[in-house]
């Protein structure tokens, strides 16, 4: 019987996959897409994912960055925060989920072109795709069909508007070894180096507006941009989805689709990385009803942060003072980016 059948192919599900295989674990990949699969994703791994990674065996092609720069998009003011532990890696998305497939293929892990369609469940057994296995990891995404199937998403909370990310790339050498997040009143711009000639922009924003729209909300980065665009814009959202559980019976949730906040802080890969590690350890220990609180413990930074700049940001008064509080304490901001790096 198959130890672990994971439905979803990105690096949440394939991550998952690697750490079950080199614990001699059977495992299974259902992903109808072809690789390499893309997603709109500001494409910015932290030091905590580049050493995941490493660990893992997985190496991926990027360009370093040391540390994150929050510029206010109307006087300019910046801030700084350097990693203590090491650069993180810019990475186009689809070469993060191409490398982590390469290594699942090395350790011997199949990857079938199929959905995770009717899961159920018995005593000591879950069957999705007319496969049996010991156990099902749901690792399908935001809006996980796992998920909504059986009945585990959070409704949305309410009166909190619903964010959205949207990314494309541009042919422009970095301009700078950071990450820069340029702040607005209505969004934030997330400006990624990726290679010596490329980087990434994504927007997270409130406003179902066209890219360009988004993007004129910071002239001086549009300014810089202008004409430089060469992929197309990929969308995604609602970004806040909410589980009601990371453990229901032999079905556990990695990823997105085990309930997501928002990607203001950039630690989306981390946690997916690290929480694979956890759950498959778990599972190899007999005790998947403990990943549930493993799971609370890795994500509570993450999820304390970002629900602080979220409550900040919502907030008229309170939204334009955080590139000018983040200036006035380096200490502070430092210490914040080290704590999600």
């Amino acid at each position: 019987m198959i130890d672990l059948l994971i439905a979803g192919g990105g690096p949440a599900g394939l991550a998952t996959a690697i750490h079950g295989a080199l614990a001699g674990l059977e495992t299974v990949v259902l992903e109808p897409r072809p690789t390499p699969i893309d997603k709109a994703c500001g494409e910015g791994l932290m030091p905590g994912a580049v050493r995941r990674l490493g660990e893992l065996g997985v190496s991926v092609a990027g360009q370093p960055f040391r540390g994150i720069r929050y510029v206010d998009g109307g006087s300019g003011l910046r801030a700084e925060g350097l990693f203590r532990s090491g650069p993180g890696l810019g990475a186009r998305r689809t070469d993060l989920q191409a490398a982590l497939a390469e290594r699942a293929a090395q350790l011997g892990v199949r990857v079938l072109p199929q959905r995770a369609d009717q899961v159920r469940q018995g005593v000591d057994h879950v069957t999705a795709a007319g496969l049996t296995a010991r156990y099902l990891v749901a690792a399908d995404g935001l809006h996980s069909p796992v998920r909504r199937g059986l009945g585990l998403s959070a409704p949305a909370a309410p009166r909190r508007p619903a964010r959205y990310g949207l990314r494309r790339h541009y042919a422009v050498a970095p301009w700078s070894d950071l990450v820069e997040v340029h702040w607005s009143a209505r969004c934030e711009a997330y400006v990624t180096p990726l290679a010596p000639d490329r980087i990434g922009v994504a927007v997270l924003t409130t406003d179902q507006a066209p890219f360009d729209e988004q993007l004129a909300h910071f002239p001086h980065l549009a300014d810089r941009l202008a004409g430089r665009a060469d992929t197309p814009v990929r969308g995604a959202g609602p970004l806040r989805q909410g589980a009601r559980v990371r453990v229901a019976g032999r079905v556990l949730f990695v990823g997105d689709a085990a309930g997501y906040v928002d990607a203001l802080t950039g630690e989306g890969l981390t946690l997916a990385v690290t929480a694979a590690g956890e759950l498959v350890r778990c599972v190899r220990a007999g005790r998947p009803q403990a990943y549930e609180q493993a799971w609370r413990d890795l994500s509570r930074s993450y999820r304390a942060l970002t629900e602080s700049l979220l409550w900040a940001r919502r907030r008229p008064r309170l939204a334009p003072r955080i590139v000018p509080l983040a200036a006035r304490l380096p200490r502070v901001f430092t210490g914040a980016v080290n704590l999600l790096a």
